[in-house]
């Protein structure tokens, strides 16, 4: 599925974020930067030993923040890694560590001059955070981000399996008929 925001494209894919061709891949970091399963193991594992020794020399990055390193062996120059919360029910400000990791990522990507980025589905696996909801702030974030930031042409959502993909285009063909 792909739209227009403003002069920006945004895509829903079905498909493996490693192979992505975009400038930056966003990873589903924990705040340690100790790479671990899903999403956060293939961007290291398809990366190379590179990418965690710059997550080393970082150290840490806080829940709902992002920090970037360079990309070691995969196809895109730079890997954004962001630390979405750990669900526990929402009360312990989950929806809004969401929206700012998202947030904060596309903030080092307008920092940094990129034009093209790709995401998961952020705390949507291990952390355990339902994925509608989930998708819901996601989208939701990045449209209004690209609404007031033209820099960035294409921000891609690279959805790890059928039914992921499935209930994103299901939010993101809502959130376009409430809005337009």
């Amino acid at each position: 599925m792909k739209v227009s925001i403003n002069q920006s494209t945004l895509v829903l894919v079905e498909g493996d974020i490693t192979k992505e061709e975009t400038e930056a891949l966003v990873n589903a970091a924990n705040d340690r930067l100790a790479g671990g399963g899903g999403v956060d193991g293939a961007i290291h594992q398809a990366g190379g030993p590179q990418i965690m020794a710059e997550c080393r020399i970082i150290g840490c990055c806080p829940t709902g923040q992002a920090v970037i390193t360079t990309a070691g062996n995969l196809k895109a120059r730079f890997v954004i890694h962001a630390v979405g919360p750990i669900y526990t029910g929402g009360a312990k400000h989950e929806p809004q560590l969401l929206a700012s990791a998202y947030r904060e990522s596309l903030h080092l990507a307008s920092r940094y001059g990129l034009k093209s980025l790709s995401f998961p589905s952020l705390s949507t696996g291990a952390y355990g955070y339902p994925l509608e909801e989930a998708a819901e702030i996601a989208l939701t974030t990045v449209i209004s981000y690209l609404r007031e930031h033209p820099e960035i042409n294409t921000v891609r959502f690279v959805l790890f399996n059928r039914a992921t993909f499935d209930v994103y285009c299901k939010v993101l063909s809502r959130r376009l008929n409430l809005v337009e």
